[in-house]
């Protein structure tokens, strides 16, 4: 499609699982032609990631992330399939890998001697700890380590990991950022490190933004608040008559619309005019906005406080999020434009044949083939 704007860009897709496929994906998504390298009969882990599984017995894990792929299956411990693979890395403009340290020189896939053939070529590597790229990285456990989860839950309950993997979905989009503004860089003959290393520790760590600062100007462990917000009042979750809502107030001025709204005399007391003055005053005013939600269905509160710009919402289902978006579920919930969705996710060694006879130029036949 011609509107892609990276159309033609060659990527090889040597990562697995979550933090990798995504980025290579997203890639995908704005029209470049990607190669995902699997290991021959079991392929990427994430395959045997369910149930669920469709009816053709992919798990639900696999689909969400390796769509606009070509599939081909290759054992880099076979010198025939490891020079198969370098070829195909000679002619890429990025490669992307999350091998442990040393596994893809090993194989004889070095990647500062394909780098220093190919003065042109970006590779980024997906570690889970900088610091130890010897280590795996798993999100739950990258969950734990980089405070995140000394944050989530209620206060007075368990430190709690979040219901997606957040920190490998990051990182993939921290590596598609990275290798985009490399890429960039290279193409505009500047002196650039073509080697990129993106962790999913320190990504995790810098993705505490608010909560980080908090930290270091004031000295103190950030607690946990449930589904408050530690400098905004009021900001969380409360119980209408039929279900919760969520109310988000940003400032002071929204502040006064939403007083407007719930109409009680009290919350338009002086000392509750400013934010500061809300935090310091959390527990009464959250107390008396309880009470008056308490009082009416959610979608009636949901629509004044939209009319009067304040920021609210019902806490939806999945199923309920998935109704509003293009989604399918063989290629997941659909990029936001300019992406676009080309094919599905491969089954396991799909395209072998063809990238095999044709390297990159597989994608010009599989296109004639209808995908």
């Amino acid at each position: 499609m011609s509107h892609l704007p990276l159309k033609g860009l060659r990527v090889l897709d040597l990562t697995r699982v979550l933090a990798g496929p995504i980025a290579t994906m997203q890639l995908g998504d704005l029209g470049a032609h990607v190669i995902k390298v699997e290991r021959p009969g079991t392929g990427d882990e994430s395959r045997g990631w369910g149930p669920p599984w469709d009816s053709r017995g992919e798990s639900a894990y696999f689909l969400c992330c390796n769509r606009n792929k070509l599939g081909v299956a290759a054992d880099l411990s076979v010198p025939g399939d490891a020079a198969f693979v370098r070829s195909l890395a000679a002619k890429a403009d990025v490669v992307v890998d999350n091998f442990m340290p040393g596994a893809l020189a090993r194989r004889g896939l070095e990647p500062a001697a394909i780098l220093s053939d190919h003065p042109e070529l970006v590779w980024c590597t997906i570690t889970g700890f900088g610091s130890d790229p010897t280590r795996p990285g798993y999100d739950y456990v990258i969950q734990a380590e980089s405070g995140w989860m000394s944050v989530t839950g209620e206060p007075d309950g368990e430190p709690t990991k979040m219901g997606i993997a957040l920190a490998d979905i990051l990182t993939g989009k921290e590596a598609t950022a990275q290798i985009l503004a490399t890429l960039t860089a290279v193409r505009a003959k500047l002196p650039v490190e073509r080697h990129v290393h993106v962790a999913l520790f320190e990504t995790a760590v810098a993705a505490l933004t608010n909560v980080a600062q908090n930290a270091l100007v004031s000295g103190s462990q950030p607690q946990r608040w449930g589904n408050a917000h530690a400098n905004l009042v009021p900001y969380e979750l409360f119980s209408a008559l039929d279900r919760p809502i969520v109310i988000a107030v940003g400032n002071d001025a929204q502040y006064v619309a939403f007083v407007r709204v719930v109409g009680v005399d009290e919350l338009s007391s002086p000392e509750f005019g400013t934010n500061a003055g809300r935090v310091a005053h959390r527990a009464r005013v959250v107390g008396l906005i309880r009470d008056r939600i308490a009082e009416r269905p959610a979608a009636t509160w949901i629509d004044a406080l939209r009319e009067a710009g304040v920021p609210a919402g019902a806490v939806n289902t999945v199923e309920d999020a998935l109704r509003q978006v293009h989604a399918s579920a063989l290629t997941g919930v659909g990029p936001q434009p300019p992406g676009a969705v080309l094919r599905p996710p491969p089954r396991l060694d799909e395209h072998g044949g063809l990238v095999r006879a044709h390297g990159w130029d597989a994608f010009s036949h599989a296109a004639d083939a209808g995908g």
